[in-house]
């Protein structure tokens, strides 16, 4: 039982990742119908960024708190990887949104490639490790030492608060505001939205640079709990994250955090009771059945076509 609740604490906080990456990924395709496949080297990217700003800050000012240092790092993660964004969706994806539905997948497939050639030749092939910070670990069960104790450290309560809280607010966002409203409306009928006086390309824009600020926390969490980056680190983590936004249901903000924190539940799961080799596989068993009995995942709306 006590392995279980540690496999549980573990699950939830790689989940809590994954679903933050997946609310990007949820919300690009619900406003413009697009799977943006670049979005998990966008958040491979905003890791270096972090782990950067954290080493610059680090070095060369004495910041006597490291809750301080670790928000400085996480809004000038947001800012930047929000500009890489932006300067993808406009290059990249806006001049192909009016072609045939297949040209800004390959473009989207194709960012993806760049972006990681990018960082391994501006970075390196090795792994970048950061200096092992928030190590304090809280024992829920047992003493420090035994076999059966169950901890949870700082850093997962971190992961685990600001899933949380950030999906309280960009809830609140989408469904309570102007900005919200206007999304909302891009993603029912564009050309009638832009009739109505919808900023059609700034909502887009706005849509992917929320994306990309989500990603850059979830890659600060990232470098916080695992302490290491690599160039291809994005790709795994980013499928992962595109599985949880389907298997919760695409469009559905909740459902990309619900599907986020399964994928990491059952990846953490079968790795502990099962075998570490099939984790992965594991996971997508569960998204296909999932979909053969719901097809428009668990929080998912049926699509419904226009005539």
């Amino acid at each position: 039982m006590e392995n279980f609740l540690q496999q549980l604490i573990n699950g939830l906080t790689l989940g809590s990742i994954y679903g933050l990456i997946a609310i990007g990924y949820t919300m690009v395709f619900g406003i413009i119908g697009m799977v943006n496949f670049a979005h998990g080297d966008v958040f491979m990217v905003s890791t270096f960024i972090a782990l950067i700003i954290l080493l610059a800050l680090t070095t060369l000012f004495a910041i006597p708190s490291i809750y301080l240092v670790l928000f400085l790092v996480m809004v000038a993660a947001m800012i930047l990887t929000s500009v890489w964004s932006w300067a993808i969706e406009k290059m990249a994806y806006r001049p192909l949104r009016g072609s045939f539905r297949l040209a800004p997948l390959i473009s989207a497939i194709g960012m993806s490639i760049f972006l990681m050639n990018f960082v391994q030749v501006t970075q390196g092939p090795r792994n970048k490790p950061m200096p092992p910070i928030l190590e304090h670990v809280f024992y829920l069960y047992g003493q420090p030492g035994a076999a059966n104790a169950v901890t949870i450290s700082s850093r997962q309560i971190i992961i685990m608060a600001a899933t949380a809280i950030l999906l309280t607010i960009f809830w609140y966002v989408v469904q309570k505001t102007a900005l919200g409203r206007a999304q909302r409306a891009v993603e029912q009928d564009r050309k009638m939205a832009a009739l109505l006086g919808v900023n059609v390309d700034r909502t887009v824009s706005i849509t992917f640079i929320i994306g990309a600020m989500l990603a850059s926390v979830a890659g600060t969490l990232y470098l916080l709990q695992y302490g290491v980056v690599r160039f291809d680190d994005g790709f795994i983590p980013g499928v992962k994250a595109f599985t949880a936004a389907v298997l919760g249901g695409i469009g559905s903000i909740p459902g990309a955090v619900l599907g986020g924190l399964l994928i990491g539940l059952i990846e953490v799961l079968w790795a502990a009771y099962v075998s570490s080799d099939y984790k992965n596989a594991a996971a997508f068993s569960i998204l296909i059945i999932v979909l053969i009995f719901m097809p428009s995942g668990l929080l998912g709306r049926p699509e419904v076509e226009k005539v």
